[in-house]
């Protein structure tokens, strides 16, 4: 028998698939999400690249430091300074008593000499940094995001292609299901709900909860899951869940046309 050389692994409501170790990529990027929550990140300089580097960390929920001078900043740099509580604002070139207490640091200046000279520094203080427009440079890239609620998606072409990467984005945004965002929040709600009622990590409780949850977003359609309410989970959890049943749509009332 000749093995497949795909292994589909299941988690969660999604399938994970793992190539043949023959055909696995050996320069690829490791494509992680960050918690950057209450991190401190350092933006060096304050043009356009620099506001859309601000823009990515902030959602985040990370504290920015932005160094540089007054008469450099693009508007929209202004804009994110005058606007959030979590950036401190100085004006003048980087210090490298700046990296002191950093957890990331992200450089968008034009002067390639003291980029590199910035990102070396970095290193040597084990500090992830990302060089604008300078890949070798990066320890990581932001490639091209979708964010609809909790759903991100990234496309990477690992520095070689920004512009490709945003095309094929667009076509990635197109095909993405009306209301996944939503159907997304609601299943995340309904599964901190079912491990209230049924707790325990690992174990037979466990794999239940994964294969219901499984079942469940398997049989529901992306636009019926974003009409869940409380009251609909609560039904899905006593009248389902409790007889090991999943509950279908019409069941719940919870077709895409139905207004309840």
């Amino acid at each position: 028998m000749v093995p497949s050389p795909i292994d589909h692994q299941h988690w969660g409501c999604g399938t994970a698939i793992m190539a043949d170790i023959s055909t696995r990529q050996s320069d690829a990027s490791l494509l992680i999400a960050w918690q950057l929550k209450g991190r401190r990140v350092l933006v060096v300089g304050g043009g356009d690249v620099a506001s859309g580097r601000i823009n990515h960390v902030l959602v985040a929920g990370a504290k920015v430091t932005v160094v540089s001078p007054s008469e450099g900043l693009h508007p929209l740099t202004k804009k994110h300074i005058d606007a959030s509580d979590r950036i401190t604002y100085y004006d003048r070139v980087f210090d490298p008593k700046d990296l002191d207490g950093v957890d990331m640091v992200l450089t968008a200046i034009d002067d390639v000499d003291i980029s590199r000279d910035i990102a070396a520094k970095c290193r040597a203080l084990h500090i992830p940094v990302n060089v604008a427009d300078d890949p070798p440079c990066c320890d990581f890239y932001f490639g091209s995001q979708i964010r609809q609620g909790p759903l991100q998606i990234l496309v990477s072409t690992n520095g070689q292609g920004p512009k490709l990467a945003n095309i094929i984005r667009r076509k990635i945004e197109e095909s993405i299901p009306k209301g996944a965002g939503e159907a997304i929040e609601k299943v995340g709600l309904l599964r901190e709900k079912l491990k209230e009622r049924a707790p325990g990590v690992g174990g037979d409780v466990s794999k239940r909860r994964m294969k219901w949850m499984i079942e469940l977003c398997t049989a529901w359609e992306m636009d019926e899951l974003a009409l869940l309410n409380d009251e609909k989970m609560e039904r899905m959890l006593v009248e389902g869940w409790d007889k090991n049943l999943v509950l279908s749509p019409e069941e719940l009332g919870a077709r895409s046309n139905d207004p309840a």
